[in-house]
């Protein structure tokens, strides 16, 4: 009896999934970020913090070659002393290992700030996507960008999630 029961179930369970309508959308939100007013913001205060971190670059590296002349210099003349030679390489090295530092740190804190600026946007678009998408009863919704194939039974809801973000 139990076998039987197991068997009905097992015969059932793909009868009734077919049954199910399966409702697909697909949304493009890379589209809707470019259009959002938040992403203009971002990009001006990052833009902002680059060209500070930049003008600071610049000024180390004119430092630099600043001291590579001098050191040139002293390199030349015979009557500079050694000791004064090694301390001008000396100082060349850490500097050239100050700005190597300066460049790894920059790097790093603008991908800090790209992620502080731009993860509330990314998750706002998330979250209007999951809204849309319970609120239409979706079963997939799919970046366009990973589609390989789109028959006619998919729906653009680009325009649901904007009117969700309040974009036009």
């Amino acid at each position: 009896m139990l076998k039987k029961l197991l068997i009905a179930a097992l015969v059932a369970a793909p009868l009734s999934l077919m049954a199910q309508t399966v409702k697909l959308g697909y949304v493009d939100a890379t589209e809707i970020i470019n259009v959002m007013p938040e992403k203009i913001t971002a990009e001006s205060t990052l833009k902002t913090v680059a060209d500070k971190y930049e003008a600071e670059f610049k000024n180390l590296q004119a430092a630099f070659q600043k001291k590579v002349e001098e050191y040139q210099k002293a390199d030349e003349d015979p009557a500079t002393p050694q000791a004064i030679k090694d301390r001008h390489q000396t100082e060349l090295q850490e500097d050239y290992t100050k700005i190597q530092n300066f460049s790894q740190q920059a790097q790093q804190e603008m991908q800090k700030q790209q992620e502080t600026l731009f993860g509330p946007i990314y998750q706002k678009v998330r979250d209007a996507i999951q809204a849309v998408g319970a609120e239409g009863g979706y079963t997939f919704i799919l970046d366009p960008a990973a589609i390989l194939y789109q028959g006619t039974g998919a729906e653009d809801i680009g325009p649901k999630v904007k009117a969700k973000l309040g974009i036009k």
